[in-house]
């Protein structure tokens, strides 16, 4: 499972193949013990949950870099190394 990148404690992954389980394009993120699924189309939680202050963090993250997630998302569920993407600053 692909880091694509890293900001505020916060971890975004991208899973290889991982069209089955939401059927669209979606990250990964985890903050301590907190996991969740974000959709690239909108930046809606799919599922899971992570602190409030956190999960704006990932939707302001998703909004800025929409494009290149969705570049990566094609790579990854064709099994190949998506690239890393610059993290919220």
């Amino acid at each position: 499972m692909p880091t694509l990148s890293i900001f505020y404690g916060i971890i975004i992954r991208m899973y290889y193949f991982d069209n089955q389980q939401h059927n669209f394009p979606h990250i990964h993120a985890e903050y301590g013990e907190s996991r969740a699924v974000f959709s690239l189309a909108d930046g809606e939680l799919l599922a899971g949950e992570l602190p409030k202050n956190k999960r704006k963090l990932v939707e302001a993250w998703i909004e800025i870099h929409r494009e290149e997630l969705i570049a990566d998302w094609q790579l990854a569920i064709n099994g190949q190394e998506p690239f890393k993407i610059d993290p919220l600053k």
